[in-house]
């Protein structure tokens, strides 16, 4: 059982930026593929970025593409979601999430069914 905490979300303008961090208390990620999701209120949950165990690949929703990074500390303990030019349709609850398998990267990183491990989410409010 790997548990996952968020953090990092918040209130914040339109146009402003946040920094999403998601770890695994008392463990490092190392090995592991993780993805960001989001949900909105009334809406399905949505990918958002992924990364791949080894950290070469990076994967991420058009709607996302240019504003938001997903990386990881040296230690392998963070993994991060950097957003930028955040608009109010990026209002949502963000969940980062992990698989079982490590050293192994899911066949599609952007299905959520492919992942075993969930936190609990982080709020992210952008207000316009």
């Amino acid at each position: 059982q790997v548990q996952l905490v968020e953090s990092g979300g918040g209130l914040v303008q339109a146009g402003g930026s946040l920094r999403l961090s998601c770890a695994a208390p008392g463990r490092t990620l190392r090995g592991r593929a993780v993805a960001w999701f989001r949900q909105a209120p009334g809406k399905e949950r949505e990918f958002v970025a992924a990364i791949s165990w080894s950290g070469t690949n990076t994967y991420y929703a058009d709607s996302v593409k240019g504003r938001f990074t997903i990386s990881r500390d040296n230690a392998e303990k963070t993994q991060y979601l950097q957003m930028n030019s955040l608009k109010p349709e990026d209002t949502a609850v963000y969940y980062c999430a992990t698989r079982m398998v490590v050293y192994s990267d899911p066949p599609n990183p952007k299905d959520p069914s492919q992942y075993d491990y969930w936190g609990q989410g982080t709020q992210v409010t952008v207000s316009s």
